[in-house]
């Protein structure tokens, strides 16, 4: 069965995560006063069951699977240690489509107090009808 993880966060996570998400997780190592992920070592841990989603702090409840199938008394799937770089994906068989329809809206916001500038800015698009 399932653990019910509850993962607290600094700030509003992106608006893309969605209940129904993959939850990943992958170490992280100190270099240079920075924090560096170790992509070569991503684990699946779970399922996003619910989101609170707030400025200044955010949850996500995590459908854990705890189970320990080899009975070593050790969970199956290791659970992220603290200070893991936490990552979320979507489901390939429901989002493997480009935009359908007549309307599409986009927002971006910097959050930044410094002058910024976005070099870029793509899409897809493809009529669907006539």
């Amino acid at each position: 069965m399932g653990l019910l993880l509850t993962l607290t966060f600094n700030g509003e996570l992106n608006t893309s995560v969605q209940p129904g998400d993959a939850a990943y997780w992958a170490p992280t190592t100190s270099q240079g006063g920075f924090q560096t992920a170790q992509l070569s070592n991503v684990i699946c841990f779970g399922i996003v069951h619910s989101i609170e989603n707030n400025p200044t702090i955010s949850e996500v409840k995590i459908i854990y699977d705890n189970g320990d199938y080899n009975n070593d008394g050790i969970a199956d799937i290791p659970a992220p240690p603290p200070n893991s770089y936490i990552m979320f994906g979507k489901d390939k068989v429901v989002n493997s489509s480009s935009l359908i329809g007549y309307y599409a809206e986009a927002k971006f916001v910097n959050y930044s107090t410094e002058k910024v500038e976005l070099f870029s800015v793509g899409s897809e698009i493809s009529e669907s009808s006539k």
